[in-house]
């Protein structure tokens, strides 16, 4: 069972083709796969498929096609005009996209909490929870503070805690890691883990063009190249024997930029 179907998912703008007639499927939470990766160069052609699926295609971008999420058509329905079963969270590279940066953090990140019906004081404890699972050491001064107040890297953690207070399907991240340091992106990855995947919890679609990244998170691997899929496969068939050009250089790319990792990191498989 999928959570996302996605069907002949074809993007054009100005007279030139972006997604080529693309599927793509991400398994239930739960299930094999519920964890999926998107790997690309970039202008590959991910974050436009991330953004069909969201409801965020740029202007000018003509898509056709087909993505269903939790089995309800919503390609070219905007975010906000989807029914709740059919809104996938997000958490993207561009962290001041998710947050108002007029309003308080843990007054953002309790919101949607209070949205589902908690109390405001439970929604506050449990909006502090989420950042200090994120990496905050001190969740309440993160709460108080407004998002320019932050580090980039620190609003980056405050928008991964506002998209997994908002329940749903789905989570999309795009990116996330891309501007953290290598401490704070291992604790985001892990927590991604603990936090998607599971019964009860959302599905992950992870849009990245770091494939040693994706290897510590994801149990299966979308590889993208010029607005193709041009391989699918489980994460550890893929890192010992892509079968396309392009995710053997990701392959290879993946293991200069992390050659002082340790060797699990490409070799093993995601939980």
């Amino acid at each position: 069972m999928e959570v996302l179907r996605v069907r002949s998912l074809t993007a054009v703008t100005a007279g030139r083709t972006l997604l080529h007639g693309v599927d793509l499927d991400v398994p239930a939470a739960g299930m094999p796969g519920a964890r999926t990766a998107v790997v690309g160069a970039s202008g590959s052609g991910k974050s436009l498929t991330a953004a069909a699926v969201l409801g965020r295609v740029p202007p000018g971008v003509q898509v056709t096609g087909s993505v269903r999420l939790a089995d309800q058509e919503v390609l070219g329905v905007p975010a906000p005009r989807r029914a709740d079963g059919s809104r996938p969270s997000a958490v993207g590279q561009d962290p001041s996209r998710a947050l108002h940066p007029l309003v308080a953090v843990g007054t953002q990140v309790a919101a949607p909490l209070q949205a589902l019906g908690a109390r405001r004081s439970a929604a506050r404890a449990q909006a502090l929870d989420l950042l200090g699972a994120v990496g905050f050491a001190d969740p309440r001064a993160a709460a108080s503070a407004r998002p320019a107040e932050l580090s980039g890297g620190q609003r980056q953690r405050a928008c991964l805690a506002l998209a997994l207070a908002r329940p749903g399907p789905l989570l999309v991240a795009d990116e996330p890691t891309t501007a953290l340091d290598v401490v704070t992106q291992t604790r985001v990855v892990e927590l991604l883990r603990e936090r998607t995947g599971g019964p009860g919890q959302p599905a992950l679609l992870f849009i990245t063009h770091d494939l040693a990244v994706a290897a510590q998170l994801c149990q299966r691997v979308v590889v993208v190249e010029g607005g193709r899929f041009v391989e699918v496969a489980h994460v550890a068939e893929l890192l010992s024997a892509p079968t396309s050009s392009a995710a053997r250089a990701l392959v290879a790319a993946a293991r200069r930029a992390h050659a002082a990792l340790p060797p699990r990191t490409l070799v093993g498989v995601a939980p």
